[in-house]
């Protein structure tokens, strides 16, 4: 079937809108459900033609108006529309066992049946018939018939319950890709906050977890919404809020109104650390604050994902920071999210956070990445800071009142918030929105015997942009100087900076302010070791850290043995966990696992920073997780026999990560692992132990993860074996599959939800293979098609970088 364009959804919006939405849905049925759904529309132009969505029925029966219409190639043929119009269409489909449309999951723990639906971005066509484009919202109205024991949730609240029948109230006006519903024997605890009716959701065999966890998750779903309300004026607008651990979720999370549904993994059913608990806070504030960034007001079309994406990439570490929830929230950003910003900017696939050129829903789902998200938020930080806090959010509460439950796109926005500034943005947007690529900053200090004399910064890459920001000079004695200023030329001289001492770092962006690329002078590198170990802000810490690591990415502008004195110098000392651990994953993923450092050495670093951490804190879990990837085997073997330092409690998710190194190690035989799979019966412990199998250095082990990648029908196991397959050492088994790479790569899309689908291109590409090189760009040479020619192009990119 042929994805929707933008062409054909500039027209249909042109000719249909739509009034409403009635679902009824049957899913007493083992293996399938029964659809009926009433489409009441209008046409601007009667007698015209147009078209719905129906994909994946098994059986069809649609009328328009009473009569009979086709549907083909999941296209539902209306001719001779009239000026008001009935669609009714009756089907029957398959659950999926992959993520789109209606996922179905049998609990491997207790045998019991969960259903939910998921609709991102042109899925809803699967669950109902329907205009599937996001400008043409309507209100829905769903019943569903399921078994009377079950609990279902959806878009709005439960109206009426008769038994095995559950019918919901009226929706607000929705886009189809926000429709959702969950069914079965969920687990389920109820709140109240603020006049709204709280929920949270998880199957039984989880039930345990959610309960020990219900006070805080509750709590932090509070403050967060009671923050949205200060900051916006406008009160959540869906009734009643549910949030369900849905499993075998090939995301993340997925913002659907009043039903918001993340993975399991941020239900944790075992030891947390500050970091797992601050970044799924930030996670939960995210996909509330789509319930105005998307929501509530909705992109037109999807060349406008970043004005769901990255506001409420912006506003969730927002909130984080400021309701306490994640105090280092700016610092976790800056060294975790902003650096993805980065990292997409330099690729082949980089585009505009804005991009005009989206031509179909199958080309927007590449655009759900770092530019979007991370890049976007960083610019739309770029121009609070501009502009004014205050001015900002007064924009944005206009926004919302004159968009509220339509659509809006780039130039709306701009429009809005031009007027709350009183200046046009169009030149802003065509800087920050418009182009792709970083600028870097480098400071050029003039230097005297007792320090520097004076600065200018060098500002270099197309288009050259203003930038406002602070230049901090960090001493070893601990005292600091911090300089606002604006570069807006290819040369800027800095005023103050004359009285810094000598041994003293000089921070280009300290604060954060500004969306570049910053590097350092020699001078001020020498005395990062010396610096950076006492350096009390954790945002200055972690702005210096990515950008250290950028520049040992960047060509090896900083060589990995510098880096790795550093990291031997300062990482036992840092306090953040989420920089400990974004660091320590550089280092042993880019570097140790290319062989460009060796593996003993970080080691002895994760075991400095074990022995200062408090026994049974938070600290102590992070820094032995982190140890549990690099360690050597007697180590694991240790902690493994119950031999583990004390508090720290080896649960079942650290016992599966020592099993992972040993399996990597070819110390941990397939009979191990299939001991600690009957010890974890979970699907948790399914996907651990798939990866500790693709670990393991034999042909056998290595053939069946292969296999499994390109093949098996559960996205969370492909994606598992394709993240654990490619292991430093192993080369002699692997190589061959770097070449038979090129020619499975499109088998890993057939019949796979689409996101996860790209999860396992993206995992299994040899990216530790330079003899890979050739192959990738033989493949892009050919008619490839463009979801796997920009996954490929990524990762020979990042091939290149490295060999």
């Amino acid at each position: 079937m042929s994805s929707l364009t933008r062409r054909e959804a500039v027209e249909r919006a042109r000719l249909v809108a739509v009034r409403s939405y009635v679902i009824e849905m049957d899913l007493t049925a083992a293996d399938s459900f029964t659809s009926r759904t009433v489409v009441e529309f209008s046409c601007t132009e009667p007698g015209a033609e147009s078209f719905a969505e129906l994909k994946g029925a098994q059986t069809a029966h649609v009328t328009l108006n009473g009569a009979d219409v086709p549907v083909v190639d999941g296209r539902v043929k209306l001719a001779g529309l009239a000026a008001e119009n009935r669609l009714e269409a009756r089907f029957t489909a398959r659950y999926s066992p992959s993520g789109e449309g209606i996922l179905r999951f049998v609990d491997p723990e207790d045998g019991q049946t969960y259903l939910y639906g998921q609709a991102p971005l042109d899925d809803a066509q699967r669950m109902f018939v329907c205009f599937d484009q996001p400008d043409l919202k309507a209100p829905m109205t769903l019943t569903v018939h399921a078994p009377g024991e079950w609990t279902v949730r959806g878009n709005a609240a439960v109206a009426r319950r008769d038994g095995g029948r559950w019918e919901f109230a009226q929706t607000p006006p929705l886009s189809t890709y926000l429709f959702s519903f969950i069914a079965g024997p969920w687990h389920r605890l109820e709140r109240e906050h603020d006049g709204i009716a709280l929920g949270l959701l998880c199957r039984r065999s989880l039930a345990a977890g959610l309960d020990a966890d219900a006070d805080a998750l509750f709590a932090a779903t509070a403050a967060a919404f009671d923050r949205y309300h200060e900051l916006f004026g406008v009160r959540y607008p869906f009734g009643k809020y549910d949030q369900a651990f849905v499993p075998g979720f090939a995301g993340g999370a997925v913002e659907n109104p009043a039903l918001v549904n993340y993975r399991e993994e941020f239900l944790f059913r075992a030891g947390a650390t500050d970091s797992d608990r601050h970044r799924r806070f930030v996670v939960m504030a995210h996909e509330m604050a789509h319930m105005w960034f998307g929501n509530l007001v909705t992109l037109r079309w999807w060349d406008d994902v970043w004005l769901n994406e990255a506001f409420a990439e912006l506003m969730g570490w927002r909130v984080a920071g400021e309701t306490g929830r994640h105090p280092a929230a700016a610092a976790d950003f800056a060294i975790w999210r902003e650096r993805w910003g980065y990292l997409a900017d330099e690729r082949p696939s980089t585009h505009p956070v804005a991009p005009d050129d989206i031509a179909d829903a199958a080309v927007a789902f590449q655009n759900f990445d770092g530019i979007s998200y991370a890049k976007g938020a960083a610019a739309l930080r770029q121009l609070a800071v501009h502009l004014g806090d205050e001015v900002f959010l007064s924009g944005l509460r206009e926004y919302f009142r004159r968009y509220r439950f339509g659509n809006a796109a780039l130039t709306d926005f701009l429009a809005v918030i031009g007027d709350a500034a009183g200046r046009d943005l169009t030149g802003w947007a065509e800087l920050w929105l418009r182009s792709t690529g970083a600028n870097t900053l480098r400071p050029l200090p003039a230097r005297a015997a007792g320090g520097p004399a004076g600065l200018t910064v060098e500002q270099s890459g197309r288009p050259l942009r203003p930038h406002r920001l602070t230049v901090s000079a960090f001493a070893s004695d601990g005292s600091v100087l911090r300089v606002p200023f604006t570069i807006d030329a290819a040369a800027t001289t800095v005023p103050g900076i004359a009285a810094a001492p000598a041994g003293t770092v000089l921070l280009l962006n300290d604060g954060d302010d500004t969306y570049a690329k910053v590097r350092f002078d020699p001078f001020s590198r020498a005395a990062l070791p010396a610096v950076l170990p006492d350096l009390e802000d954790p945002l200055a810490r972690a702005v210096i850290w990515a950008s250290v690591m950028d520049a040992v990415r960047d060509g090896g502008e900083i060589p990995p043995s510098e880096f790795l004195a550093l990291l031997v110098a300062a990482l036992p000392a840092e306090r953040q966990e989420g920089i400990f651990e974004e660091v320590l994953t550089f280092a042993r993923e880019s570097l140790a696992q290319r062989g460009l450092i060796p593996f003993g050495p970080l080691a002895e670093v994760c075991t400095a920073a074990l022995a200062a951490a408090a026994p049974g804190s938070g600290r102590q879990l992070a820094t032995a997780r982190a140890l549990a990837g690099v360690a050597g085997v007697p180590l694991l073997r240790s902690w493994l026999g119950d031999d583990a330092p004390e508090g720290l409690v080896i649960d079942a998710d650290l016992r599966w990560s020592l099993l992972l190194r040993l399996a990597a190690l070819g110390s941990a035989d397939p009979d191990e692992i299939a001991a600690e799979e009957r010890r974890d019966p979970s699907s948790t412990g399914a996907e651990r132990a798939a990866a500790c199998r693709a670990a393991f250095p034999s042909a056998e082990a290595k053939a069946a993860a292969w296999e499994a990648l390109v093949h098996d029908s559960n996205p969370r196991l492909a994606i598992a074996n394709a993240e654990a397959f490619w292991q430093a050492g192993q080369e002699a088994l692997t190589d061959g599959y770097a070449e038979r790479y090129f020619t499975d790569v499109p088998a890993m899309l057939e019949g796979r939800y689409l996101p996860a689908a790209l999860k396992v291109v993206r995992f299994a590409f040899p990216v530790y293979s330079p003899r890979a090189l050739a192959s990738a760009d033989a493949l892009l040479r050919t008619d490839l098609d463009p979801l796997l020619r920009r996954e490929i192009a990524d990762g020979a990119d990042e091939l290149r970088r490295w060999s």
